[in-house]
């Protein structure tokens, strides 16, 4: 366990990954102008014979409120992390042995954005659709719901519903056979806003860990602010008696007077 979430690495915001010499093979998963459809790739399909393979593979969900989801899964041959295009490249879970990242929300099921009024129950409806492991929320706002300057801002903005428009697999042909699976989100609004999110999840073969890139690209000829908010969640067996969280951090600021109670635990 403890060699597990020493590998771990989950965030790493606006960051580039540095040249791989290696050369890559890319695969088109998704893009908006094809309807999506089952699909796999497995390193014995690619002719390469290690001693942990791996596998790509895309399934569309079916039933309730994930009517037409899609999934992507990343089989490093010692975990497998599970990714939601549909959900703005949310990582919905990763397992590696019994070990599973991850948290049980009452929500159950992977919700399809298209079932979801996040203006509902006065602005939280973002909620309805909330249980994965790592979630992007943002990027025009984020934070609680209000009313600013007219405008009804929604919990935790908008990324976190929005489909990619595409979706990328690219997998290196030399070792460590480092897999990328790269999805294009756009945040558009006539006259209010053009950001163009490149997100970017980063393993490899045999690998008990990866590592998200994304890059936020203003489009529009005019300045724009843009708020991040990155939910990292985390149950059993990691958050259990005992547990402790240890990170480079210089200053803990309470976000407000509940919170502020709590700090000294």
């Amino acid at each position: 366990m403890k060699k597990l979430l020493q590998t771990i690495s989950i965030i790493g915001l606006c960051a580039a990954l540095g040249a791989n010499p290696a050369l890559a093979r890319d695969w088109v998963l998704l893009d908006a102008s094809k309807a999506p459809q089952d699909w796999q790739i497995t390193s014995q399909e690619l002719g390469l014979k290690i001693d942990k393979p791996f596998s790509v593979g895309l399934r569309i969900l079916h039933g309730g409120r994930q009517e037409g989801v899609t999934i992507i899964d990343v089989d490093t041959g010692a975990m497998k992390i599970s990714v939601v295009p549909t959900r703005g490249m949310n990582v919905l879970e990763a397992v590696a042995g019994k070990v599973r990242l991850g948290w049980d929300s009452p929500v159950s099921e992977v919700v399809n954005p298209a079932f979801i009024d996040l203006n509902g129950r006065g602005g939280l409806g973002w909620l309805e659709g909330f249980n994965e492991l790592v979630v992007r929320c943002g990027y025009e706002w984020v934070g609680h719901p209000g009313v600013d300057q007219g405008v009804m801002l929604s919990l935790h903005g908008l990324v976190a519903n929005t489909p990619a428009s595409k979706v990328v697999l690219s997998i290196d042909e030399r070792p460590p056979y480092a897999i990328r699976l790269r999805g294009e989100l756009k945040e558009q609004a006539f006259k209010q806003v053009n950001f163009l999110i490149a997100t970017e999840l980063s393993t490899e073969a045999g690998a008990q860990s990866f590592s998200l890139h994304d890059t936020l690209t203003n489009k529009g000829d005019y300045p724009k602010e843009y708020q991040a908010l990155y939910h990292s969640n985390f149950g059993p067996p990691l958050l259990e008696p005992g547990a402790r969280y240890s990170a480079p951090v210089q200053q803990v600021s309470p976000f407000n007077e509940k919170a502020a109670a709590d700090l000294g635990d």
